[in-house]
């Protein structure tokens, strides 16, 4: 059985994925920039902003490293494997610069904001190394390279949102847009390093973002994905009157359609707009316009995110909700701040409320002290829910964390691995199960593209993020939605027919 993972947010095959804009006509100053990602959408999201910015002063992209003026990595912290490849693509873009002195290079995000020093002492090609919140200050800091010196802005900010920025869609579909609602964290997992790379939670205004949604829509994008670290944590508190009045067109976006359940419009909302709220919001925007989101966090997530589900039929009965342990020992020395049966709750409340909601996870094995025991309730925890998808790791060490200052990676190598096989082939069992039990049903499917495999078939994503692939049929293109009869199923893709 094909384990794929269904799941946009850290999607592999756009994995050092470079973009390629449109020239701006009348804006180029002829010279070049190549940018590419790595990590979780959020640094795709970032890569965007980064894009806009330095469209605006006049920079051009090439997806050829090698023809650039300049050239940055966005960068991820989280995984091992992630600064491993970073550095090796470094040593690639030496030898391009051994040819063009002048070649800017620059790290971004995550690596930028753990590594600052090191990048600048030990990979001497460096150039600028910018952290999540100074992406503003990028002009200055390339002109200052330019000038001879080496540039460095990893500020951490408590305000920062970059809400007025529009970001470039990198190599989009034009179908499907990731909105980010929020940046930073506050939950301090004792293995993430997350809080310490991109800050402390802030909250984008709800106005930018029912804006930014509403200006997709009318560009054509039909499904948005609103980004966050925790998204359940999401809270905008309305400008006190003292504060700086809004501009013309944010007053009208106020005052406009966009209403909550109360009735009210936006500017007689609630003084603060909880993650709910958006929701609602975001969905009230268009019935056309698909609504997702990641990622939430079991603490956080309550009956009334899930009821403002089960209200809208345009917000998908989707959840990612990691667990990253079924032991309840080990979520205390994770600092996840909920118990096993805590997170049974709010497994139970889900199926209660949205009886079809698909519930996908991320899991760690081999963690800190863990027993074959407490590995077994992780895998009891998966027997239990039944996972549609999962992310799923063996521990890995990253310097910096309260768990790397606090507890021994201890659990050897070869246990993690065994661990680890064992809830992947745990999780191939309950996906194909999963799949399964969509035979013979109707999908409601949002036309993507074509399938990577071929021209004839098309592929789009169910209401439950389940890959769906159906013949090419006439009177249909992407964009557009399709009913389709599933005929049969792998572990991670349903495959039918369009049905009127």
């Amino acid at each position: 059985m094909d384990l794929l993972i269904p799941d946009k947010v850290h999607d592999e095959s756009r994995q050092g994925e470079a973009l390629l804009l449109e020239p701006v006509v009348g804006k180029n100053n002829g010279r070049k920039l190549y940018i590419e990602s790595y990590g979780c959408a959020m640094n795709f999201s970032d890569s965007e902003i980064v894009a806009s910015i330095l469209a605006d002063s006049g920079f051009e992209t090439t997806s050829d490293f090698n023809n650039a003026d300049v050239v940055f990595i966005n960068t991820c912290s989280i995984r091992e494997n992630a600064e491993v490849r970073v550095r090796n693509r470094l040593k690639e873009f030496a030898g391009a610069k051994s040819k063009n002195p002048g070649m800017v290079v620059g790290v971004l995000g995550c690596m930028a904001e753990r590594l600052k020093a090191k990048f600048l002492e030990e990979e001497k090609l460096v150039d600028v190394v910018v952290g999540p919140d100074a992406y503003r200050d990028l002009p200055n800091l390339i002109e200052q390279v330019d000038g001879g010196q080496r540039a460095v802005n990893v500020l951490l900010s408590r305000e920062e949102t970059y809400a007025d920025i529009s970001p470039v869609r990198l190599n989009s579909n034009g179908i499907n847009a990731f909105v980010s609602i929020m940046r930073g964290c506050d939950n301090m997992c004792s293995f993430c390093v997350v809080p310490f790379t991109r800050g402390r939670e802030r909250s984008r205004d709800a106005v930018s973002i029912v804006k930014e949604c509403t200006d997709l829509f009318n560009q054509g994008y039909r499904e948005v994905t609103l980004l966050g670290q925790n998204v359940d944590s999401y809270k905008w508190k309305k400008p006190h009157p003292a504060s700086p009045q809004p501009s013309p067109k944010e007053r009208e976006l106020e005052t406009s359609s966009e209403v909550l359940s109360s009735g009210e419009d936006l500017g007689e909302a609630p003084k603060t707009v909880n993650f709910a709220n958006l929701l609602e919001m975001v969905a009230l925007v268009n019935p056309e316009l698909r609504v997702r989101f990641s990622t939430s966090h079991p603490k956080d997530i309550t009956d009334e995110v899930l009821y403002t589900i089960a209200k809208y039929d345009n917000i998908c009965n989707y959840i990612h909700l990691p667990v990253q342990s079924g032991n309840s020992r080990i979520l205390e020395l994770m600092n996840r701040t909920y118990d096993r049966d805590w997170y049974i709750n709010r497994i139970d409340a889900i199926r209660r409320i949205i009886p079809e909601c698909a519930i996908s996870t991320d899991m760690i094995t081999g963690f800190c002290t863990e027993t074959d025991e407490e590995h077994n309730d992780s895998v009891s925890m998966m027997d239990y829910v039944k996972y549609d998808f999962a992310y799923m790791f063996k521990y890995s060490e990253r310097p910096g964390t309260l768990a790397a200052k606090r507890y021994a990676d201890d659990i050897p190598e070869v246990v993690k691995q065994a661990r680890l096989a064992e809830i992947v082939a745990k999780q191939q069992q309950y996906s194909f199960y999963r799949m399964q039990a969509r035979l013979g049903r109707v999908e409601k499917v949002l036309i993507e593209g074509f399938s990577k495999k071929s021209n004839n078939d098309y592929c789009g994503r169910s209401d439950q993020n389940a890959m769906v692939i159906f013949p090419v049929t006439e009177g249909y293109k992407p964009g557009q939605y399709a009913n389709v009869l599933v005929e049969r199923t792998t572990s991670a893709t349903l495959i039918g027919k369009i049905v009127e």
